[in-house]
């Protein structure tokens, strides 16, 4: 008999998503493990495979459709022999966002049987339009509601001056663009909203001299072709050691008790077409710097394809945010919710410093602490900002 394709659950926060592209085409055949369609979740594009062969008997959802519900039907796939003719066909979205097909309006309200005369097609007509058959005088027989006296309610609806829906979103100004927002930027904006709203921050911020990591860096570079590292992967050892140091700010927030990580699992926000995403280098205090590297690298690359695993990018304790890349000097980031802290890192530049007295050229970077005030209080984040300067002035001890 006919099996039903369901919309499934990618991660274990997937409540919907867009069904991005058919791979399968109606009348082609299926075996297990063959991809059949790609779906657009919150961070990625996930391939869907099959998990029964036969032959993919009907599309129930259509390409660019939104919003679609887990274990909503998408498709039908039917065994040998099976017609698909008697199956559903599919539901176009309108509009082309997915949505599905707006109720007919309901029938107006009547009086009491016997007290509104009115032809079958004019109650019919009523009711399609939402008109109240109360309010209006028949032009038919024995004040009989007929055709022309719906007709003429409609024409008066029309040349009425249409007042603005307040609950409307505003109309675009001249010369705008819409951008409808994809999935990706509704989670953004709903999660960044929720943390600012939610969460007491407050912000601490520590310049580092980062001469000596730029040499040792130049100089395990220079001894192998297997690895290249960046300044980033520095701190992200750094800062994973730093958590180790200190625990406290290893932690989460929740209404009954405050959560300590056993594990410093570090997520590193990753630019991608229309947003980001934070993949996380887990148990990062026991990996070392070219291990760290290549996982970065493999994360980076896989982000901006959109083929990272929802394991991936969820469950990071801490996160780090560098813009030193883009010139940015210094910035402060906001805390994704349920961690406790975000580290935002600025530019190299150098700066004058005063070593023994005297004054220096050095190359300092300022690094920002975003801290959850519920979990992090002022002297943690200054012992956890203390370590990592340690750590990043002294690059050498995170080989150790």
């Amino acid at each position: 008999m006919p099996t039903q394709i369901l919309m499934p659950a990618l991660s274990p926060t997937m409540t919907e998503g867009t069904l991005a592209r058919w791979i399968k085409s109606e009348g082609d055949s299926v075996e297990p493990g063959d991809i059949i369609a790609e779906v657009e979740t919150d961070k990625a594009t996930m391939e869907i495979e099959a998990v029964d062969e036969g032959v993919l008997g009907r599309i129930l959802v259509a390409e660019g459709a939104e919003g679609v519900a887990i274990n909503t039907p998408i498709a039908v796939l039917v065994g040998e022999g099976e017609d698909a003719a008697g199956l559903p066909a599919a539901a176009p979205p309108p509009g082309g966002n997915g949505a599905p097909p707006a109720p007919p309006s309901p029938p107006a309200p009547a009086a009491p049987e016997g007290r509104i005369f009115a032809s079958p097609l004019a109650r019919r007509m009523a009711a399609q339009a939402g008109i109240d058959l109360a309010a209006l005088s028949g032009s038919g027989p024995r004040g009989r509601i007929v055709k022309r006296d719906i007709e003429a309610a409609l024409d008066a609806r029309a040349a009425e001056p249409q007042q603005p829906d307040p609950a409307a979103p505003p109309a675009a100004p001249a010369g705008a663009v819409e951008i409808p927002n994809s999935g990706m930027r509704k989670t953004i904006a709903r999660r960044l909203a929720e943390s600012k709203r939610t969460i007491p921050h407050f912000y601490l911020t520590v310049d580092c001299e980062i001469d000596a990591l730029l040499k040792t860096r130049a100089d395990l570079n220079a001894r192998s072709d297997a690895y290249r590292l960046s300044v980033n992967d520095f701190v992200v050892r750094a800062a994973a050691l730093a958590l180790r140091r200190v625990p406290e700010a290893n932690a989460a927030w929740t209404d009954a008790a405050t959560l300590r990580r056993t594990t410093v699992d570090v997520a590193v926000a990753v630019a991608v077409e229309g947003g980001l995403v934070t993949p996380v280098v887990r148990g990062a205090d026991n990996k070392g710097l070219a291990e760290i590297s290549g996982e970065m690298a493999d994360f980076a690359a896989r982000a901006r394809a959109g083929k990272l695993l929802p394991e991936e990018y969820q469950g990071g304790g801490f996160s780090i945010s560098n813009l030193g890349m883009y010139g940015v000097r210094e910035f402060a980031a906001v805390i994704d919710p349920p961690q406790a802290g975000i580290l935002a890192v600025g530019a190299g530049e150098q700066r004058p410093a005063v070593r023994d007295g005297a004054l220096a050229v050095a190359t300092v970077m300022s690094c920002t602490l975003s801290g959850d005030h519920r979990v992090i209080d002022g002297a943690i984040g200054a012992r956890f900002l203390a370590a990592f300067k340690g750590l990043v002035e002294d690059p050498l001890s995170m080989l150790l």
